[in-house]
């Protein structure tokens, strides 16, 4: 075993020694170091590698127009329509986990709202957060009750934080 441990090697060309450029002429990489002559490519350390750099031309997200406009503080409103809530059973209060148990709400979203698509035929109790003036009209109509959720105040957020 000592034997093998001993007179273990890498394989040829398994390790190589690393280029020195810049070492003479008689080196074969010595005076500009493999680089050629002159350009911006034999100056540059790191051969310029700059993203998005087109070599001096005006880059493409500056010859772009700006438009549009992303509100970070937006609120992602879920729609369900009158129509869907035919499914329930007469008499059903209708609130975000039953429309996700029938699976008509699914992912993350801030608020829920009912549009007036569709027809009702049953009396239902629906609390979400907002309601479209056809789609009352339609619940009330048969005989149900639209409740409305209300947004937590700002001010008792602040009064909490004091």
């Amino acid at each position: 075993m000592a034997d093998i441990l001993s007179k273990l090697q890498a394989p040829a060309g398994a390790n190589t020694a690393k280029t020195r450029v810049g070492r003479g002429v008689g080196s074969g990489l010595g005076k500009t170091s493999g680089k050629g002559q002159k350009g911006q490519k034999a100056r540059h350390p790191g051969n310029f590698s700059k993203r998005h750099f087109q070599g001096g031309q005006t880059p493409m997200q500056r010859r772009l127009p700006k438009r549009g406009f992303y509100n970070p503080f937006a609120l992602a409103v879920v729609t369900v329509n009158v129509g869907d809530l035919e499914r329930f059973d007469a008499g059903t209060v209708i609130d975000e986990a039953k429309l996700r148990e029938a699976r008509l709400l699914q992912g993350r979203f801030d608020r829920v709202k009912v549009l007036g698509e569709g027809t009702l035929s049953k009396a239902l109790t629906v609390t979400v957060h907002a309601f479209s003036k056809s789609a009352v009209a339609k619940i009330q109509a048969a005989g149900g009750k639209a409740v409305t959720l209300e947004p937590p105040k700002a001010e008792e957020e602040t009064s909490e934080k004091k």
